[in-house]
């Protein structure tokens, strides 16, 4: 490439707009372009991941040190003196309206619960990384929909706007699964119930328009040579995502609507002072609440499978085992919500519900098998989104395997509302969505950005948030077989210990995070520019420029190989001396 072709694709750059800073701020609003709208979900995203983070923060600084009540007697005057201890929270109770610390928590949980689902994790690979690079991968100029990609991001600033209204209202205290009767019967101020509802019924819309948008654009606007199984596997991931989005979506829509019906209307539909059933609201609840866990964590898998590959030079085992195991798990997402209702069931219908649960755990093991053995005699390069490729395989595995015994009806009798269960739900979670994330971002940030970032912090910010998150979220496990039940802010002096430790886990995370944020920014501001392919990976996205022109590529892309052929292809943009390929490339 010549340096005129350089300052050519340069021009041509999606970041490239009018002069003047109203110019380019309506140019960014007013975009169809699916990488803009990448980049702008990506930054909101992270926003609301800041909000969800302070108060998980808040929620463990609580916890350091629990409430205690002593009682002394006034040696002069013989009056009983009650002193209150350890409400590290109570600072906030003037600002928040509350009553007691023991308030202020349970709101600093419900936040943490509901911007971290609704508005962080649900959102969080589709929108920003799925919409930006889906097209791209797929050989397509944009989205099939482009002016419903830029609604469904309007849509879900919109419906963030309520839940931070009813944050700055002083918050919910309803925990964030808004479990009847207590979310229409509690809470003098219904408004900041009421708000936060409408805010997850409002980001449900956002949610179903990008799923409908992917799966167009997937079965539409592939390249041309590009069948459906010479596709990465990071678009078989969100296609599947994108199929439960359009299907469970309204269920939590309708019901989240009931509920503020029943508040306003004072309709019997779950409270059983009015004839209602509160049963009814959970299984509706986690009928979608369940197949969203795999909403959260199909993407990430999707991730994984390209970093692996990637960053191992290997052809990926068992591709079409892993693009059908993401169907697989989509479709049994929606026979396993009864699991989380073991206690406010019939015996038959949780025997049942028990054995489909145990089916969900085929296809993931067919994915992490098949992940280790691409690893296998792979030329593994040490950076940071392998680190954290291997560090989801590790999390992950852990949050897959502690999920058996809450599947097993006798030992989820125990472990039912404790620890255990914020623990599992953690490293499937954060373990699992929050880490192949962040290895997504550390893998195409050169491509949306232009920019290199310094591998050694990133490395040290990868080490540093798995560190934290397994001191966090291990030792949760302990409180929780010991009988800690969680949403607890009070606790007996035997867990102490445990808590602390736990807490000073966050503590690291955050570093970790923080390290993060300052290796992007330097990265944004001074870093190197990025070379076309960094990592010599062979999809789409590494045959244009870095970042990608406005219409991702100058000729319409023909596939004519498959994705993860690196014994028989050399990357672009690699010399071949750089790249030698093996004498008998061995056949797939």
């Amino acid at each position: 490439m010549t340096s005129n072709d350089h300052a050519h694709h340069e021009e041509g750059s999606y970041f490239s707009g009018p002069p003047g800073v109203i110019g380019k701020v309506w140019q960014w609003m007013s975009t169809v372009d699916h990488k803009k709208i990448g980049i702008m979900y990506l930054f909101a995203i992270m926003f609301m991941f800041f909000i969800g983070g302070v108060a998980a923060l808040l929620v463990r600084y609580e916890l350091l040190d629990p409430v205690r009540t002593v009682q002394t007697m006034d040696a002069a005057t013989g009056e009983m003196i009650t002193t209150v201890t350890g409400e590290r929270l109570a600072g906030l109770k003037d600002i928040m309206g509350a009553n007691s610390a023991n308030e202020v928590y349970n709101r600093m949980f419900t936040l943490h619960g509901a911007v971290m689902v609704f508005m962080f994790i649900v959102p969080s690979i589709p929108a920003s990384l799925g919409n930006f690079f889906l097209p791209i991968m797929l050989g397509a100029k944009d989205v099939a929909f482009p002016r419903l990609n830029l609604l469904s991001w309007y849509i879900y600033v919109f419906g963030c706007l309520f839940g931070v209204g009813s944050i700055l209202l002083g918050g919910v205290d309803t925990g964030w699964t808004f479990y009847t009767p207590y979310s229409t019967t509690t809470d003098a101020d219904h408004w900041r119930v009421v708000l936060m509802i409408l805010a997850a019924f409002i980001l449900g819309f956002s949610s179903i328009l990008t799923g409908m948008n992917f799966v167009v654009t997937v079965h539409k606007l592939r390249a041309p040579g590009m069948g459906w199984f010479d596709m990465p596997l990071f678009i078989w991931g969100v296609y599947a995502t994108a199929i439960i989005q359009v299907l469970a979506t309204p269920v939590i829509g309708i019901t989240l609507l009931l509920l503020v019906f029943e508040r306003f209307m004072h309709i019997g539909i779950f409270d059983p002072a009015m004839g209602g059933d509160p049963v009814l609201y959970q299984h509706f609840f986690w009928f979608y609440s369940h197949p969203v866990v795999y909403v959260m964590i199909l993407p990430a898998m999707g991730i994984i499978s390209e970093l692996i590959a990637v960053h191992s030079r290997k052809h990926i085992f068992g591709y079409r085992a892993i693009a059908f195991s993401s169907l697989g798990i989509a479709g049994v997402s929606f026979l396993v919500w009864g699991h989380h209702i073991f206690t406010a069931m019939g015996e038959l219908a949780a025997i049942l519900f028990s054995g489909l649960t145990f089916l969900v755990a085929i296809p993931t093991a067919i994915k992490v098998f098949n992940w280790i053995a691409t690893l296998y005699k792979g030329s593994i390069a040490i950076n940071t989104p392998m680190l954290y490729a291997l560090a989801f395989l590790f999390t992950f595995s852990i949050g897959g395997l502690t999920g058996l015994p809450l599947a097993t009806l006798a030992t989820d009798l125990h472990l039912h509302d404790t620890y255990y269960v914020v623990a599992h739900f953690h490293y499937v979670m954060m373990g699992g969505t929050v880490i192949a994330f962040m290895g997504g971002i550390h893998h195409w940030w050169p491509k949306m950005f232009g920019k290199m970032y310094n591998e050694n912090a990133g490395m040290l910010g990868c080490v540093l948030v798995f560190i934290g998150f397994n001191v966090t979220f291990f030792t949760q496990f302990f409180l929780g077989t010991q009988g800690m039940p969680r949403r607890y802010a009070n606790y007996v002096d035997e867990f102490q210990t445990l808590h602390q430790i736990s807490t000073y886990g966050s503590w690291i995370i955050l570093i970790g995070f923080l390290v993060h944020l300052g290796n992007f920014i330097a990265s944004l501001l001074a870093g190197d520019k990025a070379p076309q392919n960094p990592w010599g990976g062979l999809t789409l996205e590494w045959e244009t420029e870095s970042p990608p022109i406005e219409h991702n590529f100058h000729h319409e892309p023909v596939v004519t190989h498959g994705p993860y052929d690196f014994d028989k292809v050399v990357p672009p943009g690699w010399d071949p001396k750089d790249y030698p390929l093996p004498e008998n490339p061995s056949s797939h």
